[in-house]
């Protein structure tokens, strides 16, 4: 029998119930380890936005790295903690360590010459040698970046020393597996390092799942997860990822935090919320307990289309304020919708904006009941329904699109997201502000951008908005993005949505994050920063203004 007796967050460490098969790590200067075919209608998109001389940037055969400052001396007390063969300044390891995974990080990885590297990547195996490698690294002046997936697209790993000369990188590749699990409460403690995939293949070998599915799944951890309040794109089903955590364990250069040890309490400000979000600012995440639930047994799917975007996103108002949960839920644009179909997806014919749903259950019923109640609910708002392909479609290339970025540069065509949330009320004056502020400085650089947005997070009080730009890269690609998304981003600020409703602040997003929680907040987060890294080796110029 797997199901150990639950330890308590504070208990020492112990071998894991079971660990995971080995996964790949993303390339060093790609999304994933394989180059995305172009769909069969990118010809004529791109014939769309390729208007006048395109700037393709080929993708380098090998990068040329920063040399390692690391000394002899504080090398060897590293390796002292985790092992001569999990410290290393290879050139190899450092390089798949270079940042995350956004169109700047890429860009840059073909552009610039040599790439800024961590001076040596760790890799720990416990909680324990996690806080001992951060005690180390504090006394010796090293500053650290904890390392999950590097699927951050805000700047949310870049291996930045800061005030230190030294930076590592710290991945917790090792500490991946499944802990604990309690049957009984429907909760399993992971390793920080377990990756999504890894995750589900622990817990569905056990009848659970997790539930959680961003975009960045195949490669994204689980303490990532946590540490960037990540959502899932079956969150109306499962809920988001900080709605799952029940209990975490943390290391920080000055000691160790276990935080969680009931569904609720009212034991003061919950701690735990200090850390959700934190981008390893504060600490490492080590172990994270989660909400689980038995695999469901059907899954049932439904698309419809709505006249235009707001009528359709009057119906996900409804839908959602009515207490109806289908899993997934998504709301594409008249754009959107229209670009999907030419990429070769579904519905060559169809107009308007697409939804598209697919409704778990624990028998076949239940999920069929709620596909009906949201088809009847749908349909008083003037939806036609599609059938389940497009639904199905989406599924099955759900984890595709950011690939297909690196294919895209590679012929001069800029593709990248951002996304916001706000209230109902507020959401059409967020996205008109949004989508002319991308659209208009574009414009300004002498490219007719695509802008796209759709609906895949919805609350009662609001929803999110996910934005996709396509457009012809400048010269200046790098900048061309810079400048789009400060615009963005203001625009945002001004229209009162949030800067991120899941990607994080990271470093992109930390100028903004003063005008949204203020002077105090901003004085608050310093604080807890002082407190917990009084010397400032976590993660610098990570999230903290």
């Amino acid at each position: 029998m797997d199901a150990k007796t639950p330890r308590a967050p504070t208990s020492p460490a112990a071998e894991p119930i079971a660990v995971p098969t080995p996964r790949p790590r993303s390339a060093w200067d790609a999304w994933g380890g394989t180059t995305a075919a172009l769909p069969p209608g990118a010809k004529t998109l791109l014939a769309t936005v390729l208007r006048g001389k395109p700037h393709p940037i080929p993708r380098r055969p090998a990068p040329r790295l920063t040399p390692s400052r690391i000394d002899e001396d504080r090398l060897r007390a590293l390796i002292a903690i985790v092992g001569e063969e999990y410290a290393t300044r290879d050139d190899a390891a450092r390089a798949l360590h270079l940042g995350g995974k956004s169109t700047p990080d890429l860009l840059a990885r073909r552009l610039d010459d040599p790439q800024n590297a961590p001076d040596a990547v760790l890799s720990p195996a416990s909680h324990a040698e996690v806080l001992s490698v951060l005690a180390a690294c504090d006394a010796h002046g090293i500053a650290v970046v904890p390392f999950g997936g590097g699927t951050s697209v805000v700047g949310g790993v870049q291996p930045d020393s800061g005030a230190h000369d030294v930076v590592i990188a710290l991945d917790l590749i090792r500490t991946a597996g499944l802990l604990s699990l309690d049957r009984t409460s429907f909760l399993a403690t992971l390793g920080a390092g377990t990756t999504g995939p890894q995750a589900e293949e622990l817990l569905n070998a056990r009848g659970f799942t997790l539930g959680h599915f961003p975009q960045s799944f195949e490669y994204a951890s689980i303490g990532g997860y946590a540490a960037t309040r990540s959502s899932g794109q079956a969150s109306r089903g499962y809920g988001r990822f900080d709605e799952l955590v029940h209990a975490l364990r943390v290391a920080t250069p000055v000691g160790e935090l276990a935080l969680g040890r009931a569904p609720s309490s009212a034991a003061g400000p919950d701690l735990r919320e200090l850390f959700l979000g934190s981008e390893g600012a504060f600490g490492v995440l080590t172990e994270v307990t989660v909400r689980i639930r038995p695999v469901p047994a059907a899954t049932t799917y439904g698309a419809w289309t709505f006249p235009d975007f707001a009528t359709g996103a009057s119906a996900l108002r409804e839908l959602t304020q009515s207490g109806i949960r289908p899993t997934v839920l998504r709301l594409s644009d008249e754009s959107e919708t229209r670009v999907n179909a030419l990429m070769g997806g579904h519905l060559l014919r169809a107009r308007g904006a697409l939804a598209v749903a697919t409704f778990e259950g624990r028998d076949a019923d239940e999920a069929e009941q709620t596909r009906r109640s949201t088809d009847e609910l749908l349909r008083r708002h003037g939806a036609i329904a599609r059938g389940e392909d497009p639904a199905r479609s989406w599924e099955r290339g759900r984890f595709a699109s950011p690939a297909l970025r690196d294919t895209l540069l590679d012929v001069g065509v800029l593709a990248e997201t951002l996304e916001t949330a706000t209230t109902w009320a507020n959401l059409p004056v967020l996205k008109a502000a949004v989508t002319a502020a991308l659209t208009e400085t574009l414009a300004g650089d002498g490219t007719k951008p695509i802008v796209m947005c759709h609906i895949s997070h919805v609350y009662p009080a609001g929803a999110s908005l996910y934005f996709t730009v396509v457009a012809a890269l400048t010269a200046d690609p790098v900048g061309q993005w810079i400048r789009a998304k400060d615009a963005a981003s203001r625009a945002i600020g001004t229209a009162g949505g949030t800067i991120t409703h899941h990607h994080a602040v990271g470093r992109d997003h930390r100028a903004h994050l003063p005008a949204e929680i203020g002077d105090l907040g901003v004085a608050v987060l310093r604080s807890v920063k002082a407190t917990l890294d009084p010397r400032g080796i976590m993660n610098p110029g990570a999230l903290v203004p």
